[in-house]
């Protein structure tokens, strides 16, 4: 009695843990209009592996003018890389108002200093993943696509065969996103 009743709970377990299990993300559309890459340096010249195994696998065309790319493969996202994008692709900044007269002298501290209060300036857990290559969109700069790959060694063999892996899972995610979807 004890053992069939032990049975179908480890039944019902295994079958919450195959529904709990986390399912591959696909790459959405926004991947299908992306047709060349720049690649920002990357830690261990893994960049240098990587734009080989792109070219060479015929994944997207790997361009060297920042200006030409769809979109950009970085190993890092948060501040460093949005200062990286700001250099290569400047935004207009819109005209900022000059503060009133009132504003000013709200500004100005008891001493007649002239005070300013500077936002907090968070550091980012989004650093340099370690292993995490990361594909962004340069118009809307979204992330359409990320890997963890982390080489066990940083010997040039190591680096030669995950860039080969990541250069292929990037390739899959993008014919299953021209897929058509059921």
């Amino acid at each position: 009695m004890v053992l069939p009743l032990l049975l179908a709970a480890m039944t019902v377990a295994a079958g919450t843990a195959q529904e709990a299990a986390p399912q591959p993300v696909q790459a959405g559309p926004e991947i299908l209009q992306i047709h060349t890459v720049y690649l920002l340096p990357m830690a261990n010249s893994f960049d240098q592996y990587l734009a080989n195994h792109i070219t060479r696998q015929g994944v997207l065309r790997v361009v060297a003018d920042p200006a030409k790319a769809d979109a950009i493969l970085t190993d890092r996202i948060g501040k460093p890389f949005e200062k990286a994008l700001e250099e290569l692709y400047p935004q207009p900044k819109p005209e900022e108002a000059k503060p009133s007269k009132a504003e000013e002298e709200a500004d100005r501290s008891p001493a007649g200093l002239d005070v300013r209060v500077v936002p907090d300036q968070r550091a980012s857990s989004l650093g340099r993943g370690r292993g995490t290559v990361f594909l962004v969109a340069r118009g809307s700069r979204h992330v359409v696509w990320s890997i963890y790959a982390r080489p066990r060694r940083t010997v040039p063999d190591e680096l030669d065969a995950t860039a080969r892996r990541v250069a292929s899972e990037l390739q899959k995610a993008i014919r299953q996103a021209a897929k058509p979807q059921r």
